[in-house]
């Protein structure tokens, strides 16, 4: 499945909040609640300082679900394995200008393998390094929070680089949010110019999580 067109606000549960023994069945719980796509933090204890899940995973995922898997690889050398992601069953690849030495020819393969492509801001990122890379994506994902570990704090002054990016790249392509998103941030990201809303800990951090997911679709009206 592709990612949804512009024009709708989505929210993409991040399975890194979620039961790592029980993967499936969490994103058959999300997927009940409608949402259409699934965020899949890949990290490799180089780039940040945290190790998740790879293509192996990815692929027995893939078999249980046919939500949209937009992949955010938190690693280095990106373009090393991109096509991997690809075979596992990504859907969409973000990958982190910090990371990738050849960023537009990344997206050009990612667009050749039939995967939808985006760029990733860290916080401390400015908005210029991605003048150029971000009018070829899909989607532009602005970390408001430093990437390695859920549940951390929102960071305002990084939300606040979703407006330039949505004025940079306009209304076709999406942008998207991750970190320390919740009913009380949501709103902030949104009028900005979010359109799609990365959660983890607080929708894998509640008890029902159908219920968490409806309370962000709320406050984002």
């Amino acid at each position: 499945m592709r990612l949804p067109e512009p024009g709708t606000i989505e929210i993409a549960p991040s399975i890194l909040s979620a039961d790592f023994a029980r993967l499936a069945d969490e994103i058959a719980v999300v997927e009940s609640a409608g949402v259409n796509i699934v965020h899949l933090d890949v990290m490799d204890g180089h780039f940040v300082p945290n190790i998740t899940i790879g293509p192996p995973v990815i692929a027995k995922l893939r078999r249980c679900s046919t939500l949209a898997f937009d992949c955010h690889l938190m690693i280095s050398e990106p373009a090393e394995y991109a096509e991997r992601f690809v075979d596992a069953g990504a859907d969409h690849i973000t990958f982190h200008v910090e990371a990738a030495r050849q960023p537009e020819k990344l997206i050009e393969k990612l667009h050749h393998l039939g995967c939808t492509a985006g760029i990733c801001l860290n916080p401390d990122t400015p908005v210029d390094s991605i003048r150029q890379t971000a009018p070829l994506c899909d989607m532009v994902l602005v970390m408001t929070v430093n990437p390695g570990f859920g549940a951390q704090k929102f960071i305002p002054e990084a939300a606040a680089k979703v407006a330039p990016v949505r004025q940079l790249v306009g209304p076709a392509i999406r942008v998207e949010v991750d970190g320390g998103i919740d009913p009380t941030t949501v709103p902030t990201v949104v009028s900005y110019g979010a359109d799609t809303i990365v959660a983890g800990n607080a929708v894998f951090g509640k008890k029902d999580r159908i219920a968490a997911i409806n309370a962000i679709r709320d406050a984002c009206k």
